[in-house]
C-alpha cells in the first residue's frame, strides 16, 4: 500500500504544480475565461490516464499464463524506463518547471482555444499515463485486497491537497527536498519492479534459473508475515527471490543511487577579459 501512496503522492503532485503554474498563470495575466480550457485539457488526460489502466488490467486478463506473465514483465520494465526518466528529469528541471509551463502557456494563447487545451492535456497526460504504467506494474504479484487501489488513491487526493495549498500559498514545501527524498524512495520502488519483471520472464520461460535461489530468508522473514507482506508490498522484496532477481535488483539499485546522489556539476561563467 505504501508503494501505491507513494505513486499517487510522487506523480500527483507533478500533475498538480503543473494544473496549479497553469491557473495562477491565467489568474494573474487576467485570463479567467481560458481556465474552462484548462479543465477542459486536464479532464481529458485524466480520463485518457484511466482508460490506459483500464486497458492494461483488461489486456492482462485476457492472455493465458505465459502471455500474462510475459505481459507483465514488459509493462514492468517500461515502467522502470519511464520512472527513472522521470526521477531524474524531474531532478534536473524542477527549478525551471513554472517558467517553461508559463511560456507555453503563453504561446499557447496566442493561437487560440484549441492551442490552450491541448497544452493542458499534454502537460498532464504524460504524468498520468506514468502513473497507470507505474501502478499497474507495482501491483503485480500482489495480494487480490483493495489496499494498492487505496493507497494510490489517498497519494492522489494527498497530492491535489498539497497542490491546492501551494497555489493557495498556504502551504510551503521544498520542491528540491520533496523531490530528493520521493526520488530515493521510488528508486527503491522501481529496483523491486525490475526484479519482478526478471521473475515474470523467468516464469515465461524467456530467461532460465526460476529455481536456483539466491538465498532463503523465509525462515526468518515468512511471506504470509504482517513484515514479509510490508516488505514485498513497498519494495517487492521477497524471501527467495531468484539469482537473476537479486542480480536485477543490485545491477538496477546500485548505479541508479549513485547517479541520483552524485552532486551535479556547477558550471562555472568565464570572466570577462579586460579590453
Amino acid at each position: 500500500m505504501f508503494a501505491s501512496y507513494l505513486i499517487g503522492l510522487r506523480e500527483g503532485l507533478e500533475a498538480a504544480l503543473v494544473v496549479s503554474v497553469l491557473v495562477a498563470f491565467l489568474v494573474k495575466s487576467d485570463r479567467k475565461d481560458r481556465l474552462p480550457q484548462v479543465w477542459t485539457g486536464v479532464g481529458a488526460a485524466v480520463a485518457l490516464s484511466v482508460g490506459f489502466g483500464a486497458l492494461l488490467t483488461f489486456t492482462a486478463a485476457r492472455l493465458g499464463h505465459t502471455g500474462q506473465e510475459l505481459f507483465d514483465a514488459i509493462t514492468s520494465l517500461l515502467a522502470v524506463v519511464f520512472v527513472t526518466a522521470m526521477i531524474f528529469w524531474m531532478r534536473r528541471a524542477a527549478r525551471a518547471l513554472s517558467g517553461e509551463l508559463r511560456g507555453k502557456l503563453s504561446d499557447a494563447l496566442e493561437v487560440g482555444s484549441t492551442a490552450v487545451i491541448a497544452m493542458a492535456f499534454l502537460a498532464v497526460a504524460r504524468e498520468g499515463l506514468e502513473t497507470a504504467l507505474l501502478f499497474f506494474a507495482s501491483v503485480q504479484g500482489a495480494t487480490a485486497t483493495a489496499a494498492p487501489l487505496i493507497g494510490i488513491t489517498l497519494g492522489l487526493l494527498t497530492s491535489v491537497l498539497i497542490g491546492w495549498g501551494i497555489y493557495r500559498s498556504a502551504v510551503r514545501v521544498n520542491l528540491t527536498t520533496f523531490f530528493t527524498w520521493t526520488g530515493l524512495l521510488l528508486i527503491l520502488v522501481a529496483a523491486g519492479i525490475f526484479k519482478y519483471g526478471v521473475h515474470d520472464l523467468q516464469e515465461a520461460g524467456v530467461l532460465p534459473g526460476l529455481s536456483t535461489y539466491a538465498f532463503d530468508i523465509s525462515a526468518i522473514m515468512p511471506a504470509d508475515s504482517w513484515y514479509g507482506t510490508l516488505l514485498s508490498g513497498m519494495l517487492n522484496i521477497t524471501p527467495q527471490p531468484s539469482v537473476a532477481e537479486a542480480v536485477a535488483w543490485v545491477v538496477y539499485l546500485v548505479p541508479t543511487l549513485f547517479l541520483f546522489l552524485r552532486p551535479k556539476r556547477v558550471t562555472s561563467t568565464p570572466a570577462p577579459s579586460a579590453a
